[in-house]
């Protein structure tokens, strides 16, 4: 199902997916703004928890996510801590449409990101939502889901 405001999301066997995204200099320019909007639109009608900008063809270090109905828009977001602790999860990723993997991450992260207004941030996550900054940055470095499956 197509809408005029949502993107296409580019599938696994995409070459793209493997490359390594730009840091964003305009965090408030009118591109990256409807970007933004449409990069949401599109996640959410595709049930989704999180979208990066590498999986809509934009080689950006943009990255959104929604858990637990709070939305998180991260640019340029660096890691800076993973926890020692880690948990195995079902993982799906919406560029594998119904390809779900048992994948081991960090049970808590620390990220600092832009928001939209280009303000930096600092987030402590756990759970679900640090599950889903790993997964989304690993995009961002042209890391899919699947190199991280261990049969």
């Amino acid at each position: 199902m197509f809408h005029p405001d949502t993107l296409k999301i580019i599938l696994g066997d995409n070459p793209l997916l493997r490359k390594k995204s730009q840091k964003v200099e305009d965090f408030k320019s009118p591109e990256i703004s409807t970007l933004i909007k449409q990069m949401v639109k599109t996640m959410r009608l595709n049930n989704g928890a999180g979208l990066s900008a590498i999986q809509v063809g934009v080689t950006l270090r943009l990255f959104v996510i929604e858990v637990d109905y709070s939305l998180y828009v991260m640019m340029n977001p660096v890691i800076k801590s993973l926890s020692k602790d880690k948990a195995v999860m079902e993982e799906g990723c919406l560029s594998f449409p119904g390809v779900f993997r048992p994948i081991e991450r960090s049970k808590k992260t620390t990220v600092d990101y832009y928001d939209q207004s280009g303000a930096k941030n600092k987030l402590k996550a756990k759970g679900i939502l640090a599950r889903a900054i790993q997964h989304e940055y690993d995009h961002l470095e042209g890391i899919l889901f699947l190199d991280r499956y261990k049969k």
